[in-house]
């Protein structure tokens, strides 16, 4: 067995980094494995020079920088399939996710907000970038590179914004029209001026163009200039004035001598039970129980959305509008027979408990005040 001195060993990491190898974790792996060869194969008193030559060759075709191109290519491709596989994964992913979150959310079933919020994010956080990497790779044309990146850009906002308007959170106003113009004013000129320069993709860009500028018709048809903060603004002044009618019309009953014990108890009851909806849809917008009478010079004011997950079937929400209702019922049956008085007629009371959500916050938050008002009335 030949033992390599230090000098030897020096000689042959050197030798391989002159022959163009110079990635470190590779030279050293060479470095190891070629040391190994010679100790093991080599007689005491071979011929080192002329043995290292023979087993160096047997490395590569060529030249040993060969073998870092390979290298390099097998880690390259190793990453790619493994990205693209995730790229495809996440892909199917997000639209499944998205057509189910629609589905639920249609039908007002629970866990609605947790597949659409996934889909999006899985959506503009995974999918749309490595989208962008494997297409930017296809390609050496600046041009298409800059097409690519708006053309992601857009798609990126155009997720997160429809993930704000439909979660209803502030600011998916202006995130729309940014992805509007963006896509309108940047990305189809871009696109067209870019295509329309090379004869044989002329016709495919001007159609794909015209079916881009339909689309971005579309949706800025379905969007409206205009903030909708000053719709919100005055809606809430109108609840607001509702409420200064009932808390005057409270101050000012009568107790009525055709109120029994059993219908002022539960006209108490159903007016605590509209107070404490009100609080709890207030709530989940604002973080109070109640509108401030300044809530415009604090920007308090509540924005129009659907009703949270606390009125899906089950939770507290729906299980307060469920007791409204039965209350409401006997309430209903009590003053049946007194002549000066009349029954609730509401939508609340109308309604499938199941369907609740299909009303917004603002349209709940004036039929419990009109019940509320209703009892008063009677109690006069």
């Amino acid at each position: 067995m030949y033992c390599l001195s230090e000098k030897q060993i020096d000689y042959i990491l050197n030798d391989i980094s002159a022959r163009g190898v110079e990635m470190e974790s590779l030279q050293l792996n060479l470095h190891d494995h070629i040391c190994c060869i010679i100790e093991q194969n080599l007689e005491e008193n071979g011929d080192f020079e002329n043995f290292y030559q023979k087993t160096i060759k047997t490395f590569y075709k060529d030249e040993l920088w060969e073998i870092e191109e390979e290298t390099l290519l097998l880690l390259t491709y190793k990453n790619y399939y493994a990205m693209k596989k995730i790229m495809i994964l996440s892909g199917i992913y997000s639209a499944t996710a998205f057509i189910l979150g629609s589905i639920f959310k249609i039908m007002h079933w629970q866990g609605a907000s947790f597949f659409i919020f996934t889909a999006m994010i899985c959506s503009s956080l995974i999918f749309l970038p490595l989208y962008f990497l494997f297409k930017t790779k296809e390609t050496e044309d600046k041009g298409k590179k800059i097409i690519i990146a708006v053309g992601t850009i857009n798609g990126i906002l155009f997720c997160v914004s429809s993930l704000f308007k439909i979660m209803h959170w502030p600011g998916s106003h202006i995130l729309w029209l940014i992805t509007i113009g963006l896509l309108g004013l940047i990305f189809i000129p871009l696109y067209f001026f870019s295509g329309i320069k090379k004869p044989e993709n002329k016709t495919n860009t001007i159609a794909t163009t015209i079916i881009l500028i339909i689309v971005a018709g579309f949706f800025f048809a379905l969007t409206s200039l205009k903030s909708s903060k000053h719709v919100f603004i005055s809606k809430s002044y109108n609840y607001l004035q509702n409420e200064e009618l009932l808390e005057r019309m409270k101050n000012n009953k009568n107790d009525s001598v055709y109120q029994s014990n059993e219908l002022a108890i539960l006209s108490n009851e159903i007016q605590k039970i509209c107070n404490k909806t009100k609080g709890m849809i207030i709530n989940s917008e604002l973080g109070q129980i109640n509108i401030p009478k300044d809530f415009e010079s604090k920007n308090l004011w509540l924005e129009e959305c659907g009703l949270t997950e606390e009125f899906n079937p089950g939770n507290n929400g729906y299980n307060l509008l469920v007791e409204l209702k039965n209350k409401i019922n006997n309430y209903n049956r009590l003053i049946k027979d007194k002549s000066k008085q009349i029954p609730i007629e509401n939508n609340i009371c109308k309604m499938d408990s199941n369907k609740m959500q299909l009303l917004s916050n603002y349209n709940i938050l004036n039929h419990l005040t009109q019940i509320q008002l209703f009892i008063l009335q009677n109690e006069k």
